[in-house]
């Protein structure tokens, strides 16, 4: 209700002036009535009292709608407009491509729960904020696959996102191939700014694309790379084996990031590496890349009117023709 009357505006306010009347003809009618009544001096009032009925009770405040007819059709004389705004974006926003490691290392369990799900719910957040951009997910282990092309449709991208889990490709850690998919995705791409996060726990060891190849690729087609490398330093409770029903089993293992591969890749394609021990410092990543890849957005903003004056005048109309009709009927007194 708060909302809707804040669209209200009134062409004609000055119109409001009139109101000044209404106390004016309250005083009138309450002199009126004082005027009309006469003075008679009996011994008691029951027998009148025994008289007054709901109809003599209600007609002092037969006025109050011919009040409210007033105030109602001055409403009306006032315009008020309904107003509809709306923002047109003109500008195109950025085509962002997130590669997901998703190895079995990825469920190491210095983050809590666990790497991944850590990763998969920071990158929900970074989506949440990127509103008119179009995001795309890539994930790879042993080998790389597209899982959400480019879109503007968020919802869908964070459900793949809630979808992802290990196993779902051959062991390994092919940053190659990972980063090659991203940069296939966007050689389709108009938009003038083009990035990729490359998320990974690990080092390259799977593929038959070199990291480096990708990256230049990248280059060439002028997108950025920002590649993250996930994980505490020194040892981690990770999977080292894994049982014959398809279980891992645990056990303390030595966090390996190529960390100068990943520093090469950003260096050569404009971004930045990072490394995130936590998941505080991982929030802090995604937190700087939204600031650096900041696009300023041409919006041009317009309004629609809707004439609501209408609605005042007919309700006004109605309380004047409801208060002619009692007074005539149910109200009617002799002269």
């Amino acid at each position: 209700m708060n909302s809707l009357l804040s669209n209200i505006e009134f062409v004609n306010p000055e119109a409001f002036l009139l109101l000044l009347l209404v106390p004016a003809l309250a005083a009138w009618y309450w002199l009126k009535l004082r005027h009309r009544q006469t003075q008679l001096t009996v011994s008691t009032t029951a027998p009148i009292a025994a008289m007054s009925t709901w109809r003599t009770k209600l007609y002092p405040y037969l006025p109050i709608l011919r009040m409210l007819s007033f105030i109602a059709i001055v409403a009306a004389l006032a315009r008020p407009q309904l107003t509809l705004k709306e923002e047109e974006i003109k500008a195109e926003g950025i085509d962002i491509v997130m590669v997901m490691d998703i190895s079995s290392s990825m469920l190491a369990q210095d983050f809590q729960p666990d790497r991944l799900q850590v990763s998969k719910d920071v990158a929900k957040q970074f989506v949440d904020k990127r509103e008119y951009d179009r995001i795309g997910l890539v994930v790879f282990a042993g080998e790389s696959f597209t899982q959400c092309p480019l879109t503007t449709d968020h919802r869908v991208v964070k459900d793949f996102l809630d979808g992802l889990q290990c196993g779902l490709l051959e062991d390994g850690t092919a940053i190659g191939m990972g980063l090659a998919s991203a940069v296939n995705r966007m050689k389709e791409s108009e938009s003038e700014s083009k990035v990729i996060i490359l998320l990974t726990d690990g080092v390259n060891n799977s593929g038959y694309i070199k990291p480096m190849t990708a990256a230049e690729i990248a280059q060439e087609l002028e997108t950025k790379v920002y590649t993250i490398g996930v994980g505490t330093r020194g040892m981690a409770l990770s999977p080292v084996s894994r049982r014959s029903d398809g279980r891992y089993i645990f056990g303390m293992a030595n966090v390996e990031i190529d960390e100068k591969l990943l520093s090469e890749i950003a260096d050569m394609t404009g971004g930045k590496y990072y490394r995130a021990t936590d998941e505080e410092s991982l929030e802090a990543i995604y937190a700087e890349i939204d600031q650096l890849e900041k696009t300023e957005m041409e919006i041009t903003s317009f309004k629609r009117y809707s004439e609501e004056f209408r609605r005042f005048l007919i309700f006004g109309l109605l309380l004047l023709v409801a208060e002619i009709l009692l007074r005539l009927t149910l109200f009617k007194t002799l002269p």
